[in-house]
């Protein structure tokens, strides 16, 4: 019998940060073993090979891969395609790598505080954090808006820190909308959602926005 030697990505069709790695795998054509995490046998060995817990992880010949950016990363090293979301020269990649860590960091993470607090339990919010999460997303918006005047990718060809992007301004506009005036974002956001490997995860998502905590906007 032969040996499937495709890469294993365990990853939820909701989750953003699955969504980011998925992004990378469809841009390539990459073909891979999509463990659903919806899936309790599939939970169960996840669990088994990474303890932390946290998603998407990657399962490669042998070797086990957590966190998105690196296996976007590793993906671009060992499993190359025609889209090389990582640029070969160093100082392109590193302001790729700036921007993801940007989007993660900046964009993700406050989206991420907003949500989670929804998830609480009454007396269990932490306002003074939600308003700061909103202050931070404010900020970012305007930063992200002022790079993104001119640019129709964050930097250069489409590339690991639009993977990052997409999902995170896609629930972030969610939860706290992008304001009319940072029309540089809003075109880019649907940019993001037009690119046909976003697209895939928005659609491969919709049956889960039922889950959203405080029910997902009627849109997008």
């Amino acid at each position: 019998m032969p040996v499937d030697d495709r890469p294993q990505l365990f990853a939820h069709p909701f989750s953003s940060y699955c969504w980011k790695a998925l992004i990378a795998l469809w841009e390539n054509g990459i073909d891979f073993a999509y463990r659903r995490l919806d899936e309790p046998d599939v939970a169960a060995q996840w669990e088994a090979l990474w303890p932390l817990k946290k998603m998407p992880l990657l399962v490669d010949r042998g070797a086990v891969i957590p966190e998105a950016t690196i296996i976007i990363e590793h993906l671009g090293l060992h499993r190359p395609g025609p889209a090389a979301l990582l640029p070969a020269a160093p100082a392109a990649a590193l302001e790729v790598r700036k921007l993801d860590r940007l989007s993660d960091n900046y964009l993700m993470t406050p989206m991420q505080t907003i949500v989670f607090d929804r998830g609480r339990t009454d007396g269990a919010h932490d306002a003074l954090g939600v308003k700061k999460a909103r202050d931070l997303l404010d900020t970012a918006y305007g930063w992200w808006d002022r790079h993104m005047a001119g640019r129709q990718w964050a930097a250069g060809d489409f590339s690991l820190a639009d993977c990052a992007t997409g999902p995170a301004l896609f629930y972030a506009d969610w939860v706290h909308p992008i304001p009319e005036r940072h029309a540089a974002l809003r075109a880019y956001r649907a940019r993001l959602l037009a690119r046909p490997s976003i697209a895939r995860a928005v659609e491969e998502a919709r049956p889960f926005r039922s889950l959203f905590p405080g029910g997902a906007p009627d849109r997008d």
